[in-house]
């Protein structure tokens, strides 16, 4: 059986530029439509946060601006299913990702806030990196990696083709406009080969090497049909 290891922020909010402290967590869609995908294909999936503690939902994910109304009500559905799970992740610092086939990282904007900053997840990015199994960050989750370090302090995914959530994409928010930083600005400045859709909130994902990245929300189910059919093929 396949096993997923699903590492998920443990944040409540972002910090803004003028010390606000923004309600956030982790992107409804994000955790929702992969964990389902990979369910329903019958792999094994255990969910993580630092300190396993209880991931806080951002309730703007859930709110009219943030999807079609179909699929809101298909990530309520499901992740009203997998509540017992939710409220008992495992502790991070416990996982040994030697024991997974696949390493996903859902967004929102709380691992701008903790993730990535955490040296316990850049370790664990650093070695699933080196291994060469699959590691997927999607939408700000790509905000984690720049927790990551070679043994001489340098950074692992320099030169990978990466996406993340564009500058322009962030500023739609009105908060957005007052980040203290960028994750497209970020990745660029660490070295990756940030590359975007043309066209804003529409599903892109890259694929580099053993890296999966998706731009947006709407990159979910994308970008997880994109790793199970490459996972299915390697399995061959």
């Amino acid at each position: 059986m396949t096993k997923v290891l699903m590492v998920v922020t443990a944040a409540d909010h972002w910090t803004l530029r003028d010390g606000e402290e923004h309600p956030s967590g982790y992107w409804g869609e994000e955790l929702a439509m992969p964990h389902k995908a990979f369910s329903e294909a019958g792999w094994d999936i255990t969910l993580a946060t630092p300190g396993g503690k209880i991931p806080t939902l951002d309730k703007l994910s859930m709110s009219f601006t943030a999807g079609w109304p179909t699929t809101l009500r298909e990530v309520a559905r499901y992740l009203d299913s997998i509540q017992p799970q939710l409220h008992t992740p495992q502790r991070l610092q416990e996982m040994h990702p030697d024991e997974y086939d696949l390493v996903f990282y859902p967004g929102g904007h709380g691992p701008m806030e903790d993730l990535a900053f955490d040296p316990v997840s850049g370790a664990l990015l650093t070695h699933v990196l080196r291994s060469g199994r699959p590691l997927a960050l999607l939408c700000h989750a790509p905000a984690a990696a720049l927790a990551a370090k070679n043994e001489d302090g340098s950074w692992p995914f320099r030169g990978y083709r990466m996406t993340g959530l564009s500058n322009l994409e962030e500023r739609l928010n009105s908060f957005g406009r007052k980040a203290a930083w960028l994750l497209e600005d970020r990745l660029r400045e660490y070295g990756a080969d940030y590359v975007k859709g043309h066209i804003p909130l529409r599903p892109f994902t890259v694929v580099d090497r053993n890296v999966y990245t998706g731009q947006n929300p709407a990159s979910s189910q994308q970008l997880a049909r994109r790793l199970m059919a490459d996972m299915r093929v390697a399995a061959r």
